[in-house]
């Protein structure tokens, strides 16, 4: 690996946190320092991080973080790009480190069970009946995701409990298994499908990207949506063709950048169109 490639990082660790303020500036300045990018969110409920910098600065703040010991054990997963892939450093303090907003549902102290990808990988291998059901957003799952994945068509997770309401009855009854990008939103998807009286739910253990490192494209379809400069990435973590539209921020494939109507940097097909909109909500 070239040593002026960025190092991408993403993790999340559901813990009890306090002094968020306080937390809040010393990662600000930590990071000011090691001229990094991207964002943290702090909230009770715990931390989420996405983070781009040189391998020394990542090993460095990895280091400064762990020495808290809320978050020693702190775990990421790591992709790499030739630029940088963030615009600016955001620390925030939010109520949620992934809006929810429904009670009873503490990942710190309980979630799904979880399946790894080799694992999961064997099952579809042998075609073992699993319900395989895309936590994410609509426009997410239209860039790529497992091969006959369900999708709920929502445009953000807080419409994930209602919509959960509308799937099958004898789906509760079933194998499923929810996955999102990291594997966050299944913290919480899970135990709600399971309070709603699915019987069997699984949580992928490291979302699509950690099944993207462990076992490669096989059984998925397309490209994984991610939230930075790169849009999308493929099986091998690396970035794709796909962009997004300066005007509306829609997920624009290789086929809609032919289009007449799409002028970078102006304007797109789908411009107008809030549901392509990876930023909207």
């Amino acid at each position: 690996m070239s040593e002026d490639r960025v190092v991408n990082i993403a993790g999340y660790k559901f813990v009890q946190l306090d002094e968020l303020d306080q937390r809040r500036e010393k990662l600000r300045e930590l990071c000011r320092n090691l001229s990094m990018k991207g964002t943290i969110l702090l909230s009770p409920e715990g931390i989420n991080v996405f983070l781009a910098g040189s391998r020394d600065a990542i090993d460095d703040f990895l280091r400064e973080l762990r020495s808290d010991a809320a978050l020693k054990d702190f775990n990421t997963k790591e992709s790499f790009s030739e630029y940088q892939p963030f615009t600016r450093m955001l620390v925030k303090v939010k109520k949620e480190i992934i809006a929810f907003s429904i009670d009873g549902i503490a990942p710190e102290t309980y979630t799904s069970r979880r399946v790894t990808p080799n694992v999961l990988k064997q099952w579809m291998d042998e075609g073992r009946p699993v319900t395989m059901l895309d936590t994410r957003n609509q426009f997410e799952y239209e860039v790529g995701s497992f091969k006959d994945a369900l999708s709920l068509d929502i445009n953000s997770f807080r419409n994930f409990p209602k919509a959960v309401s509308t799937l099958p009855e004898d789906l509760k009854r079933r194998t499923v298994v929810t996955f999102c990008t990291g594997g966050i939103r299944c913290e919480k998807a899970g135990p709600f499908l399971e309070q709603a009286g699915f019987e069997n739910v699984y949580q992928l253990d490291g979302g699509i990207l950690q099944y993207f490192e462990d076992c490669g494209g096989e059984h998925y379809q397309g490209e994984c949506f991610v939230f930075d400069k790169r849009v999308a990435l493929d099986p091998t973590l690396a970035e794709t063709g796909t962009a997004l539209c300066y005007g509306c921020h829609a997920v624009l494939d290789i086929e809609d950048q032919k289009s007449a109507e799409y002028v970078p940097g102006e304007f797109c097909p789908y411009c107008g169109n809030e549901s392509r909109n990876p930023y909207a909500d």
